[in-house]
């Protein structure tokens, strides 16, 4: 099969998009990189229950529960992919059996400064654990649900939720995974941002720790934001920490637990082994998407799908965003930012030239930083406008824009060489 408006031969590869997929036609020249092949647990929730009793890093959860009265369990919001439904119920057995009852557990959502979650999507995250538990919803800008907890190294007054801090027993669960400047998902970040105060949030991921050089994807020694993230957490650290690595199909191929900062580590080196791929050098144009729904839901979230193209595109090159945006471009605040400039280098310029951080101003600066190296297009379910709005190019049909894009790098002298990442962060390019 011929490529549209191309010549050579040609393969069809499927892309995540929402809830479905996406087929592009890509040269047979193409690189397509996937995650290393890891081996998904035989008995993932076995193994969890096995882990909880007997972790690699410190006491049983029921030795740290004896005696304890309540019990906060922190969750990813709904754009995360935790399997919440394996996770939660067997560490609420564990707490039963310690001698916490039902009324005791709170669930606490750990939006960050995202929006809370619907109802719908709460019973999607948690089944029949919606029903049955105490559902709290953590709301970074409400100071009534704050308490502060002491200061950062750069003076700024870090604040958590109440629900977390007063807990007799704090547990933070998540997954690991490749994050574009905090390094790793994971860990410290399901307390800062998970449970933090927005003020603290926008302090660690201020235009200074974004810039640096080290604030990026796969990178956690010396990373600022990272290293920030953790000394925060480490003011009113979680007690017990539950984490988990996933495949490209989301199942469960590591679970860590125990002493929050030996167990993230462990996972850390799990992520790094399944999802960081070397390659040869920089490539014309990148093919991304950012993983389908959940993590595609708005143009804030797939900013790192983008931000992972960048790792392997040259100067100059062209990204390809395949992501669904279903529920639109983000936040009233996201989308007011965004939209205010005339485009990226004024973005940016506006941010580097602030006194202070402004709300989801992270996301933008980490777009216009891309768009410095790179011209990104977005195939997507918003329209031209609204694509156009937030400085990208609009792709009705990604083939076709693929295929318009390769012709204009070899009308330049330059091979048209093309990448695809299907699974978006999932896989993260390190050039050899």
């Amino acid at each position: 099969m011929a490529l549209v408006g191309y010549s050579g031969a040609a393969m069809r590869v499927p892309l995540p998009f929402g809830r479905s997929q996406v087929e592009v036609e890509v040269p047979d020249t193409a690189t397509v990189l996937r995650p290393r092949a890891v081996p998904p647990l035989a008995d993932p929730e076995g193994a969890v229950r096995e882990l909880l009793r007997s972790p690699t890093f410190g006491p049983p959860l029921r030795d740290l529960a004896r005696g304890a009265g309540s019990a906060a369990i922190v969750i990813s919001d709904v754009t995360r992919p935790v399997p919440n439904r394996l996770l939660l119920p067997a560490l609420i057995e564990e707490l039963n059996a310690s001698g916490i009852p039902d009324a005791g557990i709170t669930i606490l959502n750990g939006t960050g400064l995202h929006r809370p979650n619907t109802e719908a999507e709460l019973r999607e995250m948690l089944g029949d654990l919606a029903e049955s538990y105490r559902i709290v919803q953590h709301e970074a800008r409400r100071r009534e649900t704050l308490v502060e907890v002491g200061r950062s190294a750069r003076g700024a007054p870090v604040e958590l939720c109440r629900t977390y801090v007063e807990a007799d027993l704090r547990i933070v669960t998540g997954f690991v995974e490749p994050h574009l400047f905090a390094g790793y998902s994971g860990g410290a970040k399901g307390v800062m941002p998970g449970v933090a105060g927005a003020e603290i949030v926008m302090s660690n991921h201020g235009a200074e720790n974004l810039s640096h050089p080290r604030a990026r994807w796969c990178v956690a020694a010396g990373n600022p934001v990272f290293d920030e993230m953790r000394a925060i957490a480490g003011l009113c650290p979680p007690h017990f920490l539950l984490n988990v690595t996933l495949d490209s199909e989301r199942r469960i191929t590591g679970a860590f637990a125990g002493d929050w900062r030996q167990a993230h580590d462990a996972a850390i080196e799990q992520a790094a082994r399944q999802h960081t791929v070397a390659v040869p050098g920089p490539f014309d144009i990148v093919v991304v998407t950012n993983m389908g729904y959940p993590a595609d839901l708005n143009l804030y979230q797939s900013v790192k799908g983008m931000s992972v193209a960048a790792e392997a595109v040259r100067e100059g090159g062209s990204i390809l965003l395949v992501a669904a945006c279903e529920d639109g471009l983000g936040s009233d605040d996201y989308v007011r930012f965004l939209t205010g400039r005339e485009s990226p280098e004024a973005l940016l310029a506006s941010i580097l030239g602030a006194e202070a951080p402004r709300h989801d101003q992270w996301q933008v600066q980490v777009q216009a930083m891309v768009q410095r190296k790179a011209a990104v297009y977005l195939h997507s379910r918003l329209s031209r406008e609204a694509t156009e709005a937030a400085h990208l190019r609009y792709s009705a049909n990604p083939s076709e824009t693929l295929a318009r894009l390769i012709a204009d790098a070899r009308s330049q002298g330059l091979p048209g060489s093309v990448l695809v990442l299907p699974h978006g962060q999932l896989t993260v390019p390190v050039i050899a």
